[in-house]
Formats: C-alpha cells, sequence, structure tokens
C-alpha cells in the first residue's frame, strides 16, 4: 500500500517548522537575552526587531494570499528557507542595532515565505477530512524545534553566539530545501484526489487547469469572507492569541534569567518543557480537531494561555514554570493548528490564501504589540510583572471573541 502523497507533504512541512522553530522562533529570545547583555542594547529597541518583523507580515501578507492563489506554495517556500538561512547568517555579523534590524528583517521575510502561512495552504489543497490532523502533524515541527532550544543556547555560551547564527544559516538552507522541493501545490497534479481518495485523476498536461474535486465545504470569495463577522473575530482571536505568544518568545528567557534570577541554560530547558507541552497539545489537537467545535477548543486555549501567563509572571519556584510550561505548551500546540483548519472549514479552498493573507495583515497588530508592550513596560518598571499581567487579562478575553466566532452562511442574491 502506497502512502499518500500529502502525508509525505505532511512530514516535510514539519521538517520546515522544526527548524523554523529551532533556528528563529523559539531561539530568538535568545538573541534577546545575549545582545542586551553584550551590547547594552535595551529591551523596548530589541523588542522592535521582534516588531519589524510583525510589521513586514501584515504589509507582506495580503500579497503573499494573491501570489499563493494563483501560482502555489511550493516555489514561495524554497525561496524562504534560502531567504531565512541568509538573514541568520548575516547576523553573525552585525556590530550595530541596525544592523540586527536589518537581519531580522531578513529573516522575517524568509518565515513568511516558508512559515506557517503557505504551508498551511499547501496542506489545504491536499486535504478535507483529514485537515486538523495534517495540520496537526505539520505544528508538532514547531513544538519539536523547540526542544533544540536547549543545544543553540550551548552553542552560544560554548561558541558565542555569531557562531550559533553562522551555523543555523548554513543549517537553514542545507536541510531546508530538500524539504522544501518535496512540496507539490495540489493533488490533481500528481494525478490524485483529496484525502488520497480512489478513483485518481488523470494527471493534467504540462499548462492546462484540472477542474478541482468541489469539498463540501462552502466556497467564499476573499470579499464575501470580509462580509462576515466570523472572520473579524477569528481575526481579533487569533491576535490576541499571538499577543501572548510572541511576548513569550521574545521576553520569557530574559524574565525567567532576570526577573526570577535562572541561567540562560535553565531558562532555556524550561522553554524546552514548554515545546514538551506544546507536542502534547498537537497531538490532543489531532484528535479532538476534527471532532469538536474548533471555536470552542480555540476559547478554552486562551484561557490555559492566561493562566499560563500568570503563573510565569509571579513563579516563586520551579513548580510555578512548570505549570506555566504544562498550561502554556498545551495551549499553543492544540490551538495553533485550529486557527487555519477553522478558516478552511468556514470559507472553503478556492480563495483561502487571499483570505489567510488578508488575516495576517490584521492579527500582525497582535505580534507588534506583545513585544512591545512587554519590553516598554519591562524598561519603563525594572520587571515583567505589569506587562505579563496586562497580556494575561488580553488573552482572556480573546476567549470571548473566539465563542463569537460563529460558522458564516453564504450571502446570495435574489433571483
Amino acid at each position: 500500500m502506497n502512502l499518500f502523497y500529502g502525508w509525505r507533504m505532511t512530514a516535510a512541512s514539519c521538517g520546515i517548522q522544526f527548524l523554523l522553530a529551532a533556528l528563529v522562533l523559539q531561539s530568538f529570545g535568545l538573541y534577546i537575552a545575549t545582545l542586551s547583555d553584550e551590547m547594552g542594547w535595551s529591551k523596548t529597541s530589541l523588542s522592535a526587531a521582534a516588531a519589524l518583523q510583525s510589521v513586514e507580515a501584515a504589509i507582506i501578507g495580503p500579497v503573499l494570499g494573491w501570489v499563493v492563489d494563483r501560482f502555489g506554495s511550493p516555489i514561495m517556500i524554497r525561496f524562504g528557507v534560502v531567504i531565512m538561512g541568509i538573514g541568520l547568517a548575516s547576523m553573525s555579523q552585525i556590530d550595530t542595532l541596525g544592523g540586527f534590524y536589518v537581519c531580522a528583517i531578513i529573516m522575517a521575510i524568509g518565515t513568511s515565505f516558508c512559515g506557517y502561512f503557505p504551508l498551511s495552504v499547501a496542506l489545504v489543497q491536499w486535504f478535507e477530512r483529514h485537515r486538523a490532523r495534517a495540520l496537526s502533524i505539520m505544528s508538532s515541527g514547531l513544538a519539536l524545534g523547540g526542544l533544540a532550544v536547549p543545544l543553540v543556547a550551548w552553542v552560544m555560551q560554548t561558541w558565542g553566539w555569531r557562531t550559533a547564527a553562522l551555523a543555523s544559516g548554513l543549517a537553514a538552507i542545507l536541510l531546508g530545501l530538500p524539504l522544501a522541493r518535496i512540496m507539490v501545490r495540489r493533488p490533481q497534479d500528481l494525478g490524485l484526489q483529496m484525502d488520497g481518495d480512489s478513483e485518481p485523476a488523470v494527471a493534467s498536461p504540462p499548462g492546462t487547469v484540472q477542474p478541482i474535486k468541489t469539498p463540501s465545504a462552502p466556497e467564499f470569495t476573499a470579499a464575501q469572507a470580509l462580509r462576515t463577522k466570523a472572520f473579524w473575530y477569528l481575526a481579533a482571536g487569533h491576535g490576541l492569541a499571538l499577543v501572548v505568544v510572541t511576548a513569550v518568545n521574545v521576553h520569557a528567557i530574559t524574565h525567567i534569567k532576570e526577573g526570577l534570577g535562572y541561567s540562560v541554560s535553565q531558562a532555556g530547558f524550561i522553554i524546552m518543557l514548554m515545546t514538551l507541552g506544546q507536542l502534547l497539545g498537537v497531538v490532543l489537537g489531532a484528535w479532538l480537531g476534527d471532532k469538536f467545535q474548533k471555536r470552542k477548543i480555540a476559547a478554552a486555549c486562551m484561557l490555559a494561555h492566561a493562566l499560563g501567563l500568570l503563573l510565569l509572571t509571579f513563579a516563586t519556584s520551579v513548580a510555578w514554570l512548570l505549570a506555566f510550561a504544562a498550561f502554556h505548551g498545551i495551549a499553543w500546540g492544540l490551538r495553533g493548528p485550529l486557527m487555519q483548519a477553522i478558516r478552511a472549514d468556514y470559507f472553503g479552498r478556492n480563495a483561502i490564501g487571499m483570505i489567510m493573507g488578508l488575516s495576517a495583515a490584521l492579527i500582525a497588530i497582535g505580534q507588534v504589540a506583545g513585544p512591545m508592550v512587554a519590553g516598554v513596560l519591562a524598561d519603563l518598571t525594572g520587571d515583567y510583572r505589569w506587562g505579563f499581567s496586562l497580556l494575561a487579562f488580553v488573552a482572556a478575553c480573546g476567549s470571548i471573541v473566539f465563542m463569537l466566532a460563529h460558522k458564516p452562511v453564504i450571502s446570495r442574491p435574489e433571483a
């Protein structure tokens, strides 16, 4: 029995997500903490680099959506891993804050091209019945990548952050490109059907367009999706979730080190445990995501984010940090894959690239706000307590927003 090619793409997507998490997303806080000490740059100025990455995502999101719908994800993903690698390697040569910003923007462009958005769009075209499962497996790469954070921290402490950045850039290209080459735009391009169903279609000759099997989900245009309340509630809920996630990714290590008195290696170990929780959440999502209402699962996860952040903020022992790692990690892993799956369930596949791109432009506000609010308040007050407490409240509000995101119905003009 041959393995459905969609599952091979899922495994490749998981591998690319692993590289993104291990080398950039979840190790970025290590560079923040190290450069703050070595260069004397403020937390606000370093947080601005994360904000610049999010601004880039907001600007480029709709354009990427159009490109993905028009030309497909695979070629974009290949370019992305190369650009990300160049950004990482270039960071090993910086000596100024401006140089750090430039490298952060290059990495942001790379991760936008090969990150969660284009990978999700690619898999959505291959799965319908098993959509949540495929996206959850892909997202497990983020969790597994977090397990490599202590390794990155060890390289930094042993050989320095410049060597870590250069090695990370080379790894991104050498390991990422072979994985990116596995990606194929649609099952019809290989004479297959969604979910590996029987009666495969005949492979299309080069330059021709083959009709896509009609899915059971309604098919919204981007304009129709924008006129629904669900689009805006999902974008707002997702943005509020990323307020918390990005703030934790950027500042948690610094808070554990400076605010709680642990070493960078110990902080990296807590992040590793958090990603183990994330991996558990991904496994739960693969099981629960196609069985229960995704908006209700997301709402529950937002409450867990809020509780986890409060535990991190006011931790008085290692036990509190372990509880933070469990609540925040499981919530992140469970909720994350559902964000794109629920949009495909609500709006269909035909314009999903543009719909996700427009959503990315909106949720980027959360990605900018989270690290900046936490960083500015930390500089003003001397620690992260006020900033993290505020973000915990924001996460709780996100739970209400997700509960309001009911499935829309296409408005059709009367005959």
